[in-house]
């Protein structure tokens, strides 16, 4: 009796790692395919495909041996375009996207070799030890995508030029911004916003014992020069971006205008080097050069790394820089506006390194490192920053500067 109840509960937990295993495959089936939709180089959306199907295979493999330990049929729970759909991946967009790709296969490696020990299940083992090749694989590929020098590994179905064709005219009229991008830009205007208010607010604060007076004449002063200078250098940057894109797409024409031979070799010669086989370089770029806008297009977004579509709208820029960086200087002026003295200067100091901290757990969404660690690494430096420019305003107050 004791033996069933056993095997009953070890049952239970294999089943259950099962389940979550599923769920990961899944999850990543459905990641790798969402991303390989919004992908505009033909070759990194044909390997995660690839992987999208790999995952799919896992997936189905864990299924079944659910189903011969009589588990019940696994039903996905997580977001239909898995990690795709996330913030954080949307707001660091395909690179960063990747990036925690490959982390995350790490994390299934570390995982499933875990299992291997402690499941005791010889069916699950045996489908354990595929999957590990498997993962490791995969984030062998990710990583190669990430460095620019992909090599397909044996075995695996070459890229078929008509699919590579059709993604491109597919794209035609499509150059997307990275999803999000937006987002980090705003995240950055509000980092500067609070960083360099909190400083002007806590110098003037220790030259004149928190006057509210003089921190609000010189924190909103700030606030308005730093979102207007944010704003018009965002502008600037956008629109100069977007010249010079220009120019060498007007240069781009010239040049295939001049010696189409040469811009056909040279496009030939980039999807090589991505992974293609010469014949099927050449055999796509024949079909690509039969439209000469097309051409410009598919050879323009090669040699520049982007598409027109892409480049950030000036006004856009303008405006999310401004607004952010103004949102994030007046965070430290609010309490000046209902309170006055040293208790002031506490709220201030306490509601600036808070937003420290919020600001620094949402740039994790833009970077891969932990919300708590990028949080905790911005309050240091806010809590530094404020106790110097406070203590600096000390000594000019009574220095009577």
């Amino acid at each position: 009796m004791a033996e069933a109840v056993l095997n009953s509960a070890k049952v239970k937990k294999v089943l259950a790692a099962l389940e979550g295993n599923w769920q990961a495959e899944m999850e990543g089936y459905r990641t790798y395919l969402a991303l390989a939709d919004r992908e505009t180089d033909v070759i990194r959306a044909h390997v995660l495909r690839h992987l999208a199907a790999d995952e799919l295979e896992h997936a189905a493999l864990w299924a079944g041996r659910i189903h011969e330990l009589d588990g019940p049929e696994p039903v996905y729970t997580g977001d239909p375009a898995g990690e795709a759909g996330s913030l954080a991946s949307r707001a660091g967009g395909p690179m960063m996207a990747l990036r925690r790709l490959e982390i995350e296969e790490s994390r299934h490696i570390a995982t499933y070799g875990a299992q291997l020990k402690e499941l005791g299940d010889e069916g699950s083992v045996a489908i354990l030890e595929h999957v590990i090749e498997d993962e490791k694989e995969h984030h062998r590929e990710l990583g190669s995508l990430l460095r620019g020098h992909y090599v397909p590994p044996e075995g695996t179905p070459g890229v078929d030029p008509k699919e590579v064709l059709d993604d491109l005219l597919a794209k035609r009229n499509q150059g997307r911004k990275q999803a999000g991008g937006w987002i980090g830009d705003a995240i950055y205007g509000v980092n500067d916003g609070l960083g360099a208010i909190f400083g002007i607010v806590s110098g003037v604060s220790g030259a004149t014992a928190g006057d509210s007076k003089y921190v609000l004449l010189a924190g909103l002063s700030g606030m308005i020069a730093s979102a207007l200078s944010m704003g018009s250098g965002a502008y600037l940057a956008a629109k100069s971006e977007r010249e010079i894109y220009e120019a060498e797409i007007a240069r781009e024409r010239e040049a295939i205008q001049m010696n189409g031979p040469e811009a056909r070799e040279l496009l030939s010669l980039y999807y090589q080097v991505k992974g293609l086989p010469a014949h099927d370089a050449d055999h796509v770029v024949d079909h690509i050069s039969r439209d000469p806008e097309q051409m410009l297009r598919a050879l323009s977004f090669e040699r520049l790394g982007t598409s027109g579509e892409a480049l950030s709208n000036p006004l856009v820029s303008a405006s999310s820089g401004a607004l952010s960086t103004a949102v994030g200087a007046a965070i430290p002026i609010i309490p000046f506006f209902f309170m006055h003295g040293i208790s002031a200067v506490i709220a201030a100091a306490a509601i600036s390194l808070a937003a420290h901290f919020a600001v620094g757990a949402a740039k994790s969404l833009i970077t891969v490192r932990s919300w708590w660690a990028s949080g905790l690494e911005m309050t240091v430096v806010g809590a530094v920053e404020g106790a110097v420019t406070y203590g600096i305003g000390i000594l000019l107050g009574k220095g009577g500067v």
